[in-house]
């Protein structure tokens, strides 16, 4: 098991300002990053197009309409951009269907947030009808609320669905730590304010000032998140 992570963050931080963890979705929470590259490249292939490797780097993490835009762009695919959101939605969800693979500590962790009360959000870039399929697999009462790509404004890296989470708690954005395993989703809770845990999915991360890096969610539990809060670093 590999970690950033300093020794003092595994210890119990004692009077935690810790006010809501905060959670991405997919690469984070759940194993999907794969799967979106896998509908992208079957909706593309069914278009005519053979998407290349090298541009998974750049639509990982984003908003579905900047990813589907960028590949509109660079592949020249004769498709209205509402369009095809609707297609790689389509298809993404005839994947999870089949079933929705949880990150490794992923289940002891949310078991944990809810032993303890912890007000907890999931905050996606993916739409609600998709963040609604992938909670009837993983259990919608693990989230007090949950903020969906097209109910916000300006999505990730945009920092405003964190910082509509951390209102929907009431909650202080310095005082929430989020979890995410991408630069996209780091950068949009930095821009909140929060304090984050980058578990990466597909591209490195580098820790940072108000950030720790780990190998996965099994390096993370509640007084670890407390003691990122409380900069015991």
């Amino acid at each position: 098991m590999t970690s950033t992570v300093p020794a003092s963050l595994t210890r119990t931080a004692e009077g935690s300002t810790l006010q809501a963890v905060l959670l991405d979705m997919d690469g984070t929470l759940v194993d999907t990053e794969g799967f979106w590259w896998d509908t992208e490249l079957e909706v593309f292939a069914s278009l005519g197009h053979r998407l290349d490797e090298a541009w998974r780097d750049v639509v990982v993490g984003g908003p579905m309409t900047r990813s589907a835009g960028y590949l509109i762009d660079v592949t020249g695919a004769d498709i209205r951009l509402d369009e095809l959101t609707v297609l790689l939605n389509d298809c993404f969800e005839k994947r999870i269907d089949r079933g929705v693979p949880l990150m490794p500590g992923a289940a002891r962790l949310l078991a944990e947030l809810a032993a303890h009360d912890m007000p907890t959000a999931l905050v996606s870039a993916s739409h609600r009808r998709i963040i609604d399929r992938v909670l009837d697999s993983v259990g919608h009462h693990h989230f007090g609320l949950t903020v969906a790509g097209d109910e916000v404004t300006r999505t990730k890296p945009h920092p405003e669905p964190y910082l509509s989470a951390a209102s929907g708690f009431g909650a202080d954005p310095l005082r929430c730590a989020v979890i995410e395993d991408t630069a996209t989703g780091v950068a949009a809770a930095e821009a909140a304010g929060c304090r984050v845990v980058a578990v990466p999915s597909v591209a490195p991360i580098a820790p940072a000032a108000g950030r720790v890096v780990v190998g996965s969610l099994e390096d993370v539990d509640l007084a670890f998140l407390r003691g990122l809060v409380t900069g015991i670093l």
